[in-house]
């Protein structure tokens, strides 16, 4: 049980530190208010690394990630049934993560007017809304991570700094790709909390925005997809 729980402990610091900087940028009278997007990318990067360390350290192997197990049953190295274990305790601990923001967050969503800045601490939505190039974002960035991830697996290349060397790859996505869409590359990092979002009562929220939501799922999806068959013929994998 170990490993379900570390992957929910660490994808719930994932969005505990990820979502609390977007918060922390956005909301209205906030010490961070307009810190920009070099303050979110980094505390992504910074959720990433302590996410993957927390996971690790209670015994999962730090996916905090649905298609970090989608990947392993493609590249033959998780069973199926384990993979699906692994993805609910992922999105329980998303959601966790998003209410824990919500609560530290509490009086800030009175004052904040603006709609769209609340629902951007909880979940992604593109910069400019035309669904394929939308899809075709979030394919080609968890491509990145996904190819990239793989490859600094299967080499061992970091060792005990793997965590902070994944949080670095997310940072340089963030920064080269995340522009678009927001990257969610992580489908319980954006659904999980846009679930919460719908159920939370917060103050003026106003809607969680169902029709994008497939985007940042099926997105994610397709890129592993194709990056672990890459992977799977490019890279030697034991």
């Amino acid at each position: 049980m170990n490993e379900y729980l570390g992957e929910f402990l660490g994808t719930m610091i994932l969005i505990v530190m990820g979502g609390g900087v977007v918060a922390g940028v956005l909301l209205e009278k906030s010490k961070a208010q307009n810190a920009g997007w070099m303050a979110i990318t980094a505390g992504w990067a910074f959720a990433v690394m302590a996410g993957v360390y927390t996971a690790k350290a209670v015994g999962a192997p730090g996916f905090i990630n649905p298609v970090g197990p989608f990947t392993g049953v493609l590249l033959g190295k998780l069973d199926v049934a384990k993979a699906v274990g692994f993805v609910a305790a992922e999105f329980a601990g998303a959601f966790t993560g998003a209410v824990l923001v919500w609560l530290h967050y509490l009086p800030h969503w009175k004052v904040t007017s603006d709609t769209g800045a609340k629902l951007a601490v909880f979940c992604t939505a593109p910069a400019i809304r035309q669904p394929a190039a939308n899809l075709l974002s979030e394919v080609i960035a968890t491509f990145v991570l996904v190819f990239v991830g793989t490859a600094i697996v299967e080499k061992e290349i970091g060792g005990a700094l793997m965590a902070p060397i994944g949080g670095a790859l997310v940072w340089g996505i963030g920064l080269s790709l995340g522009a678009t869409t927001g990257y969610a590359i992580n489908p319980a990092r954006d659904l999980g909390p846009r679930l919460a979002h719908a159920l939370l009562p917060i103050a003026g929220k106003g809607s969680s925005d169902w029709s994008y939501a497939w985007i940042p799922v099926v997105g994610p999806l397709i890129g592993a997809t194709i990056a672990a068959l890459l992977a799977k013929a490019v890279i030697a994998i034991p």
